[in-house]
């Protein structure tokens, strides 16, 4: 089922949270949702879910408009960011969104054990649901929700405050259990690393507006503008950005002039640090580790390096230290 938002505006206190003019997210997909916080993004997700409403505009769920009925709630999973359960057990808790939408006692009790099973909380459905741990709390959030097999499937920052290890194991899970249980699914995150990860597409909001939308490589290889660039990671130099992780210590395709102001051990590599004009670089350092203080040349593959139109303005004066920093970019 996709998704549509048409002409929709939302306003708090006469200020606009969220402008989405015109935007369809795809049947069958994952889009990633990503901005930096205050963007919009889980205003976003209450409005598909109609637990608010637009000034203006509509959303629309398969055709038909998302309102505050039986048919949009049984249209809709969603998982919020904090999991909130009621007294009793894990099981409990599941079984009660399922009994919500009328299904037999054998099914209900079916679907639960499988998506415990694929969460790996099996071991959790007799423990009561407010003595569980943060990452436990977060998986049967996440099994709660799933277990619906709704239309669409809404998930609002669920990687949310889990430790690095819990982390790491849900974003390699997580894409196994949406295919097996999710249709449309749609996720928010301000994280660059998730948003790629889970995604199949691309939304990018800054300030409550729309500026990238696609599928997730190509808004990451082309972003439209400096500020989306910037968001997602690039170094961003006067009319060029470079892509994150694409600078090396040394000549290259593309080329400027790097005033080193630290070199660190990341595990895998060696890193230098320092700026070109007022931009802070970070570059590999494969050969001779250089000092700092040391004014070096790094470089990046032309097809890693993304073009602007020229600048006018403040953000040119701004730019101007850069020029002299940039090298060649050669062909």
């Amino acid at each position: 089922m996709d998704v549509a938002f048409r002409g929709l505006e939302f306003r708090r206190s006469g200020h606009i949270v969220l402008a989405l003019p015109e935007l369809t997210l795809a049947s069958g997909r994952v889009t990633a949702v990503l901005g930096p916080n205050g963007s919009g993004k889980t205003t976003m997700l209450r409005l598909i879910a109609s637990l608010e409403r637009p000034d203006a505009g509509e959303v629309l769920l398969g055709g038909r408009p998302s309102r505050a009925d039986r048919e949009t709630r049984e249209t809709i999973a969603y998982a919020f960011q904090h999991a909130a359960f009621l007294t009793g057990t894990v099981r409990s808790n599941m079984d009660l969104a399922l009994r919500l939408r009328s299904l037999p006692a054998a099914e209900r009790a079916g679907r639960i054990e499988q998506a415990a099973a694929v969460c790996g909380i099996g071991h959790l459905l007799e423990r009561n649901a407010h003595r569980v741990s943060g990452g436990e709390g977060q998986r049967a959030n996440l099994a709660r929700a799933l277990c619906l097999r709704a239309p669409v499937t809404l998930l609002d920052e669920p990687l949310h405050g889990l430790d690095r290890g819990t982390r790491e194991a849900l974003l390699a899970e997580l894409p196994g259990m949406l295919r097996t249980f999710a249709s449309t699914t749609i996720l928010v995150t301000h994280e660059r690393d998730e948003a790629m990860r889970l995604g199949d597409d691309l939304v990018v909001l800054m300030n409550g507006r729309l500026r990238a939308h696609g599928e997730k490589g190509e808004v990451f290889r082309a972003p439209p503008d400096r500020d989306v660039a910037a968001f997602l990671g690039y170094a961003v130099l006067g009319d060029a950005a470079i892509r994150p992780g694409a600078l090396r210590v040394g000549p290259g395709e593309f080329e400027l002039a790097m005033r080193v102001e630290g070199v660190g051990d990341m595990g895998t590599h060696l890193e230098a640090w320092g700026r070109a004009g007022e931009t802070l670089l970070r570059a590999v350092v494969d050969g001779e580790v250089p000092a700092r203080g040391d004014e070096v040349t790094v470089s990046a593959p032309s097809a890693a390096v993304v073009r602007f139109p020229p600048v006018s303005g403040p953000l040119a004066t701004a730019g101007e230290g850069v020029e002299g920093a940039l090298g060649t970019a050669h062909p």
